[in-house]
């Protein structure tokens, strides 16, 4: 099957991952368990994803120059990402994450640094790569305008677009009616239907653009009638990026021609295999380990 091209615009972070048996509450120290620097990003975490899985994918973005500029940049080829557009700029730090995790629960807090030179003008400068994609895949840890931006490219090359609208915050009407799929969990689905005016019609062609996430409880979209897709079970280690996995995992079975419904359990296996290891990216499975897992679920590859 033809290797189509994916395109990933977003941040990339290193996370610094704290593990602890419990969270301290307020003015308390509590011993932590373990210390890790993890490369992350929810742009970058989704380029990976997708290209564990054997997807030609390509990078746009921005990083600091500074050390954990450099390795990000080194680890993201290194798992087969297209970094030639990742850019180092001089006047800000690279994005970080501190994540603190217990008892299988992550507590996050991201500092967007490069990431908010991702401009609108920085990304129109990458009209080619965008208008040479299969797919265009979008979160919201970049300026707001600069995904904007990113769509209208898209939509103007009739690029397909996949957007995780995370961390979630009030979204254009405009904008989400341009792009093809959005993968939010729940409450981010009731955020977005809530923060804007829709007629029934609007509401329900929406409706049938998400791709509704749902934790252990699987996953739900919408075609002539609702479709609930049930998780797979799995001993859980660290759920951070497991919404990148899936989407990382949706974005590559999509661009392969799978159906709705065949890319929502393949991106629900690329994420259930994910949170069974520590770290966003350390944990993102090859297309041998999902098929695998499949197989063993008796279950069509």
């Amino acid at each position: 099957m033809k290797n189509k091209k994916i395109t990933v615009i977003g941040s990339i972070n290193m996370d610094l991952v704290t593990s602890t048996n419990r969270v301290p509450i307020l003015g308390e120290t509590v011993m932590g368990e373990s210390f890790h620097t993890i490369p992350g990003g929810k742009g970058a975490n989704q380029a990976v994803a997708a290209a564990r899985l054997g997807a030609d994918v390509t990078m746009i973005g921005c990083v600091g120059q500074d050390l954990f500029g450099q390795d990000l940049l080194k680890h993201l080829k290194a798992q087969g990402v297209n970094v030639e557009h990742v850019e180092p700029v001089t006047d800000s730090s690279t994005g970080i994450a501190a994540i603190t995790i217990s008892n299988g629960e992550n507590h996050i807090i991201v500092i967007p640094g490069a990431n908010y030179h991702v401009t609108p003008v920085f990304v129109a400068s990458f009209e080619d790569v965008i208008a040479a994609s299969d797919i265009l895949l979008l979160q919201l840890e970049i300026p707001l305008e600069s995904v904007e931006k990113a769509v209208e490219l898209a939509s103007k090359h009739r690029v397909k677009v996949v957007l995780n609208p995370a961390p979630i915050q009030p979204l254009p009407k405009a904008l989400l009616e341009k792009v093809d799929y959005l993968t939010p969990n729940e409450y981010e689905q009731q955020l977005l239907f809530d923060s804007i005016e829709w007629t029934e019609e609007e509401r329900q062609e929406m409706l049938r653009k998400c791709i509704i996430t749902r934790g252990s409880r699987g996953i739900t979209f919408y075609q002539d009638e609702k479709v609930e897709i049930p998780s797979y079970k799995v001993d859980v280690v660290d759920t951070t990026g497991a919404g990148d996995s899936f989407n990382g995992g949706f974005a590559y079975a999509i661009c392969q021609g799978a159906s709705l419904k065949e890319a929502c359990q393949f991106a629900s296996a690329v994420a259930a295999l994910s949170v069974t290891k520590l770290g966003a990216q350390g944990g993102m499975p090859t297309m041998q380990e999902v098929q695998d897992f499949l197989r063993e679920r008796n279950e069509i590859v």
